[in-house]
């Protein structure tokens, strides 16, 4: 069986009709125009786009779409089968560069783990070892301190006996005698005692209290909501979209000038446009940059919150 580039390129010639008549009127470029029919299947987009081609450029011609794909199949199967093991090798070497930096992670932070437990049963070794070598040194006994006396002091109390006639055995009885016989007596005889200061109180705060903690919740108080996302795409250019809404299956769609196109979701969009620069991207009403120049690939666009 021929190609599907060599098929379609007899029945364009049969037809009288050119490489840009058949552009304009599928609103393809040219230049994928002449790389299908080349067979020069590098130069064209992912396979869901260029499947998406070949049904525009067979329905341009009047052909079976389904003969045409089977053709298409039939010529770039290989191709593509080549493509994708390259992709899945490329996925493969990301998720082991990936696993390897979570492996390295992991072990730094045992490592870290492990010097800062090392560094712990060290101190605590230490202190004991510094403990069990101090000397054993008996409790220093306080003594109530003593009043000091000045000489001239002591020279009163001397005389003090002479003068008066009392001798120390007589201070000493009327020391036993009882006190004064009324209050006021005991009063002006007692010795002024100085009051002892009171202790300070301490007051603590009850939760509801109005202490340094007063009027401050500690519940929290923030609350989360869950929007929906919406993702508007608008066609300045013809373009094959897929679009992967959460973890659901790829949904394809062929955007012309002026199309517009709308989904919702939950969580993301992974986006595939086969011409970046011929969309124009809206998320929850917020236009997003540009994803790419025009006649661009872009792949694996993630949308989300």
């Amino acid at each position: 069986m021929e190609s599907v580039g060599e098929f379609f390129r007899q029945v364009r010639e049969t037809k009288g009709l050119t490489v840009d008549e058949v552009a304009s009127k599928t609103r393809i470029r040219s230049d994928f125009v002449k790389a299908l029919e080349d067979g020069n299947f590098a130069k064209l987009p992912d396979q869901v786009f260029a499947r998406g081609f070949v049904r525009s450029y067979a329905r341009s011609l009047g052909l079976d779409e389904e003969d045409a794909i089977h053709r298409f199949i039939q010529s770039a199967g290989a191709f593509y089968e080549k493509q994708d093991e390259r992709e899945r090798l490329r996925v493969r070497q990301a998720e082991e560069e990936r696993k390897r930096q979570a492996n390295r992670k992991a072990v730094a932070v045992a490592i870290g783990i492990a010097v800062l437990t090392l560094i712990f049963l060290l101190s605590r070794e230490q202190s004991s070892v510094l403990k069990r070598s101090a000397p054993d040194l008996p409790p220093v006994k306080r003594s109530a301190p003593v009043a000091k006396e000045s000489p001239e002091g002591a020279a009163h109390q001397e005389a003090a006996p002479a003068a008066g006639g009392v001798k120390p055995s007589d201070a000493v009885a009327s020391s036993s005698k009882p006190a004064a016989d009324s209050p006021r007596q005991a009063e002006a005889t007692a010795p002024a005692v100085p009051a002892s200061k009171p202790e300070a109180e301490v007051s603590t705060a009850s939760p509801g209290s109005d202490g340094p903690l007063g009027g401050i919740s500690l519940e929290g108080t923030g609350s989360s909501g869950d929007g929906q996302l919406v993702l508007d795409l608008e066609a300045t250019e013809l373009s094959w979209v897929v679009v992967q809404i959460d973890n659901g299956s790829p949904q394809e769609a062929l955007l012309r000038p002026g199309e517009k196109a709308h989904w919702k979701g939950q969580e993301q969009f992974i986006l595939t446009l086969g011409n970046a620069g011929g969309v124009k991207a809206e998320l929850n009403g917020k236009p997003q940059k540009p994803f790419g120049p025009s006649g661009k690939v872009a792949r694996d666009i993630v949308l989300k919150r």
